[in-house]
């Protein structure tokens, strides 16, 4: 592979040479991919999501994204910054999705202290973790949903639920087990996206 320099440090690299060496794993030719697309990347972020800031990060999960998924690309089927373009708008798609959720949960927290502000005094936290928590639960299959509703909600023991659903104990228990572990999965999921925000 040539190495020679280009003003800025960029290595002259043929667009084949570069596609191979990217699917190759080469860090080098990483670099120059994202020097040469990175703009188009976040100018398209920048322009979709109106905000600078989630445009870098936008733009750093894309760069991200097509590391880990280089040997998916074929160049063959089209061209490297086409496929770049591509996870953009993927990943435009789910910032897009990610804002509309946090306007939705902010709204459903002002709703819930609104219908609380007469009965007690509610902290705005425990509020926002009650939407947060529903909101997790929506998430799960029905049946861990309901085993769960039904043990933190409604207070049933596992061998209550049982004969209330009708489902064998030793069923009930799987769901209560799996519905659990998928939760803290996802709220520890959210915790950390929240503090790498």
């Amino acid at each position: 592979m040539r190495t020679a320099q280009r003003t800025g440090g960029e290595r002259d690299i043929d667009e084949r040479e570069l596609v191979e060496g990217f699917r190759n794993g080469d860090e080098a030719c990483l670099a120059v991919v994202h020097h040469r697309w990175g703009p188009l990347v976040h100018a398209l972020a920048r322009r979709s999501l109106g905000d600078a800031r989630e445009a870098e990060d936008v733009t750093q999960l894309v760069f991200l994204a097509a590391w880990r998924g280089r040997a998916g690309f074929a160049p063959d089927r089209g061209t490297l910054p086409g496929w770049l373009t591509g996870i953009a708008r993927r990943k435009i798609a789910d910032a897009l999705a990610a804002r509309t959720r946090r306007t939705e949960l902010v709204a459903a927290v002002g709703a819930q202290l609104q219908l609380r502000a007469h009965d007690e005094a509610v902290l705005p936290e425990t509020a926002l973790d009650r939407v947060l928590l529903a909101d997790e639960m929506s998430q799960l299959p029905a049946p861990q949903r309901r085993v769960l509703n039904l043990a933190f909600y409604d207070d049933l023991t596992q061998t209550q639920i049982a004969e209330l659903t009708g489902w064998p104990l030793g069923t009930v228990k799987s769901h209560a087990r799996r519905g659990l572990r998928r939760l803290a999965g996802r709220l520890r999921t959210d915790d950390l996206v929240e503090c790498a925000a």
